[in-house]
């Protein structure tokens, strides 16, 4: 079994959503077709993927729907979390009725007992001293938080010994690595790895922290910097060996 991991899909095959990525430079041109190839090649139906936010420009929830149909015809099993242009999102309990290959994960968990793992996820949100926090995200900044640690909680109380990684749709950090709720809060539960998306092109790219800071490994998936390829984050033949 592997994981794999990309944010920003930003998908439009509704056909109330013209959207095209096109617009936005290198790395969107035709990126569906692209990321649709490179899925079939890597994924297996036993595999998971982690999607962690700005899935969708439908700004309804019908107008997401062709969107998860297009996923669901993807092997694998979907795991998918908030972004800050997942509109759509919104009565999770439903969203979770539609398909058996697609969790829409908020403030829980996703257990793989067989491989001691165990997924929470989280939007997050602009952090204090970042460039794109004001004192109006005072309020969501500690709502962000505190659903993080409902996620984390459950995590803890599904699964006590597994290891956790995290999904995160708002980089937690920057590159320097200081301190933020975010990371306290990572650390505090003994994170493994925390992934995250929402950053775009090549001056974007340095904004967020990559690699291991305080034992957390952390792994930016946004779709331009991956190459629109999934990215492995976890195999368990490489972890047999280890």
């Amino acid at each position: 079994m592997k994981i794999f991991a990309i944010a920003d899909l930003h998908l439009s095959n509704s056909e109330n959503i013209d959207k095209p990525m096109d617009a936005f430079g290198a790395g969107w041109e035709n990126h569906a077709e692209r990321l649709k190839a490179a899925w079939t090649e890597k994924v297996s139906d036993s595999d998971i993927v982690l999607i962690p936010g700005d899935i969708s420009w439908g700004l309804k929830l019908e107008e997401a729907m062709a969107d998860f149909a297009w996923l669901h015809s993807l092997p694998g099993t979907k795991i998918l979390s908030k972004g800050n242009h997942d509109l759509w999102w919104g009565r999770i309990n439903y969203l979770n009725t539609l398909y058996d290959d697609i969790v829409f994960l908020q403030n829980d968990c996703y257990v793989i007992e067989d491989e001691g793992l165990v997924i929470t996820a989280s939007r997050g949100w602009p952090y204090p001293g970042s460039d794109e926090y004001t004192e109006h995200d005072e309020k969501i900044y500690a709502r962000e938080l505190q659903r993080m640690k409902l996620g984390l909680d459950a995590a803890k109380a599904k699964a006590p010994d597994a290891e956790i990684i995290v999904c995160l749709h708002y980089p937690p950090t920057d590159p320097s690595g200081r301190r933020t709720g975010f990371t306290d809060i990572l650390e505090e539960y003994g994170v493994s790895k925390c992934i995250y998306g929402h950053l775009h092109g090549y001056a974007a790219f340095g904004r967020g922290i990559k690699g291991n800071l305080r034992g957390v490994e952390y792994q930016l998936v946004s779709l331009d910097y991956v190459g629109g390829q999934p990215r492995l984050i976890y195999d368990s033949d490489a972890a047999a060996e280890l």
